[in-house]
C-alpha cells in the first residue's frame, strides 16, 4: 500500500521512530526504578572486564570509523574479574561510548582505559569532543537533564543515558565522575570496587 503511495513513506517512518523512541524511553525508566539500591545477590556474576570491554572496543571503533573518528583502547594483559551484573555493566559503558561518540566531531579520538588497583578498578572514556559547560557539570547525572548546545540539540535523546550510567555504577556499589574541559573533550570515570561474592 505505502510503495504505490511514496509520500506516505516519511510519515510511516516518522511514526516507527518515534514508537522506538518512547519504547526506549519506557525501558530506560523502567531500568531505573528497577535497579535503585544494590542489586541482590543472586543477579551477579563472576565478569571478565577485559573480555567485556574489549569486544566493545571493537563493535565502537566500527561506529567511530563511520563517524571518521578514531577509537583507542588500553587494557591491561593481566585479567580482571569481578561480582557484576554484565549485562547492565555493559549498558553502563555503552551510554558512555555512545555519549563520547555522538558529541566529539570528525576526526577526533576516543579512549577506553581500564586500569587496575589493589581494591578497584577504573575504567576511564576519554575523548576530544566538545566538551560540557562547567554550570552544567553538577547536573548532567540528573534525569532528563540535558547540555542545551547545538551540537546536542542535533543530536537528541531524553537526557537519561548518563542517569542510568550513575544508577547501574552506583548499584555495582561504584562511583562515576567527570571531568570536562568546554570545546577540548571530556573524561568519565567509572570506579568499581573488587569484592568478593557475598
Amino acid at each position: 500500500m505505502a510503495a504505490d503511495r511514496p509520500q506516505i513513506h516519511p510519515s510511516l517512518e516518522n511514526i516507527i521512530d518515534s514508537a522506538k523512541s518512547m519504547s526506549t524511553l519506557v525501558n530506560n525508566l523502567l531500568l531505573l526504578a528497577r535497579h535503585q539500591g544494590q542489586l541482590p545477590p543472586e543477579s551477579l556474576k563472576k565478569v571478565n572486564l577485559n573480555s567485556l570491554l574489549e569486544n566493545l572496543a571493537i563493535h565502537y571503533t566500527t561506529v567511530a570509523a563511520k563517524e571518521s573518528l578514531k577509537l583507542i583502547s588500553h587494557l591491561p594483559e593481566q585479567q580482571i574479574e569481578l561480582w557484576a551484573d554484565p549485562d547492565l555493566l555493559r549498558q553502563a559503558v555503552e551510554n558512555l561510548l555512545n555519549n563520547a561518540c555522538k558529541y566529539t566531531p570528525s576526526g577526533g579520538t576516543v579512549w577506553l582505559r581500564l586500569e587496575p588497583h589493589s581494591d578497584r578498578v577504573v575504567i576511564q572514556l576519554i575523548d576530544t569532543g566538545i566538551g560540557i559547560p562547567e554550570a552544567d557539570l553538577p547536573h548532567i547525572f540528573n534525569r532528563f537533564y540535558r547540555v542545551d548546545t547545538e551540537r546536542a540539540r542535533e543530536n537528541g535523546g531524553f537526557g537519561l543515558g548518563l542517569a542510568i550510567a550513575q544508577q547501574i555504577v552506583e548499584a555495582h556499589g561504584g562511583h562515576i565522575y567527570v571531568m570536562s574541559n568546554e570545546g577540548k573533550g571530556s573524561t568519565f570515570q567509572i570506579k568499581l570496587p573488587l569484592r568478593s561474592h557475598s
